[in-house]
């Protein structure tokens, strides 16, 4: 069962303008699949497989490129196992899908000021109790609205034809799945791949936030890239951190502060790549716009993303995984083929973790463009642009579940994490003559200082 993961892999490697002739050496493995309608494990391996293939491309490495597809799904849902350490629920207790009077509707309220968004519409609530009853009087239509004009998230269930329907449809429709911009200024960078450990020397700036943009970053610390995260002083993402932050160094600035500010154009200055995902016009505001990333690092790779995509009506419209599946059909076909009552979603957040994986394709693809004639470039994606790519390959074949998590699915080493120890699941790629590890332990938010590593750290 594993030439779904392949036309998935062909497909990014297209649009990546990646040679054809390296998806021979694509290798998928395993047995198993996470049930849903979809073809979610294919499109977990798939994804991979076109970020390993990218991968290689920069190294100069020719042999094969092998994912575990089974493995490759794990990661899709979660890599750790704790000893003796909980981690906390990801959702906010009011955070889910609620029936209006004509439809459903999910609420995103994991941050703060997403649920005083929905609470300024909805009153204050204690528990999905009041919540519900508070929903049920709205048309779903309107208190999407609503609460995304009070700067909350929000999505009303949709189905797939509405969605295709839907101006925003249509628009996402047009899109590639990867828009790969032309080549910037040259650069100076010395930068250049390294035997065993690839990635290593490369500085990559994260500005992301859940889960895609972490997801790439993490993938590129697996082969060495030092990847550095920058947060507000007030950000926190406490139940995902474990296994976003793994390989990373994880600091704080206040851009808002002159010495923060300072600190932050001389990172950006000595960075290879930066990856972002700021709704459009955020770092504009912050005075740092495309000319000014620009002048101050030439030859920058860039790749950032956006949830709802980058034409159309709703460009700059707040988003996330869940909401997305709402919005574009995903929940309600799920929720037909199990005829449930509620809405159905992916059994991961799919669509986060394959648009991440898809953007260190990218970052992968320029770095190589920019070792070959000098010059950086950038590249977008969208979460819905990935979700029609998942819906327009059809009905997942059925297949037997993936058996569970085994203890020869860990790699061996305890993982000293800042929670405490853990096991990690082993990576779910192979690539001759670049093993994917990582040297930093997961880490929280804040732990480490605004800098670059010393070159040759371990990273």
């Amino acid at each position: 069962m594993t030439a779904g993961a392949h036309a998935f892999a062909a497909r990014i490697w297209q649009a990546l303008d990646g040679p054809p002739d390296a998806l021979d050496h694509l290798h998928v493995t395993g047995t198993g699949a996470l049930p849903s309608i979809f073809a979610v494990s294919d499109l977990a391996a798939g994804s991979l497989g076109a970020a390993a293939l990218a991968l290689a491309e920069v190294a100069g490495l020719t042999g094969p490129v092998t994912v575990d597809r089974r493995l490759a799904s794990f990661w899709f849902a979660r890599s750790l196992q704790p000893e003796g350490w909980p981690v906390p629920d990801p959702w906010d207790p009011v955070a889910g899908d609620y029936e209006t009077r004509d439809g459903w509707i999910r609420l995103h309220t994991n941050a703060p000021h997403h649920r005083a968004a929905a609470e300024r519409v909805l009153g204050p609530q204690a528990d999905r109790v009041g919540m519900a009853r508070a929903v049920s009087g709205w048309a779903k239509g309107e208190l999407e609205e609503a609460i995304v004009a009070e700067g909350g998230g929000a999505a009303e269930m949709r189905g797939c034809a509405d969605w295709a329907a839907h101006p925003q449809g249509r628009a996402v429709a047009a899109e590639p799945l990867v828009h790969v911009g032309p080549g910037g200024d040259r650069t100076g960078s010395g930068w250049a791949p390294r035997p065993g450990r690839p990635l290593a020397g490369l500085r990559v700036l994260d500005l992301t936030r859940v889960i895609a943009g972490p997801v790439a970053t993490r993938f590129l610390a697996g082969f060495g890239a030092d990847v550095l995260r920058l947060d507000p002083p007030t950000w926190n993402e406490a139940p995902i951190e474990p296994e976003m932050t793994l390989g990373k160094s994880c600091a704080r600035l206040d851009l808002r502060q002159a010495a923060d500010r300072a600190t932050f154009e001389a990172l950006l200055a000595g960075a290879d790549v930066l990856v972002h995902g700021y709704r459009p016009g955020a770092l504009d505001g912050l005075g740092y716009g495309a000319e000014a990333r620009r002048a101050r690092a030439p030859g920058l790779v860039e790749v950032c993303l956006d949830a709802y995509g980058w034409t159309g009506p709703w460009v700059g419209r707040r988003g996330f995984d869940s909401l997305v599946q709402m919005s574009t059909g995903i929940a309600q076909a799920g929720r037909d083929w199990q005829q449930a009552a509620k809405p159905v979603p992916l059994p991961v957040q799919a669509l986060d973790h394959a648009t991440g994986y898809m953007m260190a394709a990218a970052v992968l693809r320029l770095l190589a463009r920019r070792l070959a004639d000098g010059t950086g470039g950038g590249a977008r994606l969208s979460l819905a642009r990935t979700a029609a790519l998942l819906v327009e390959a059809g009905a997942a074949e059925p297949e037997a579940p993936c058996s569970a998590v085994s203890p020869q699915d860990l790699a061996p080493a305890v993982e000293a994490t800042s929670w405490g120890p853990a096991r990690r699941l082993r990576p779910p790629v192979e690539i001759t003559g670049a093993p994917m590890h990582w040297a930093r332990a997961a880490r929280r938010l804040g732990d480490d200082a605004p800098a670059w590593a010393a070159d040759g750290a371990a990273v």
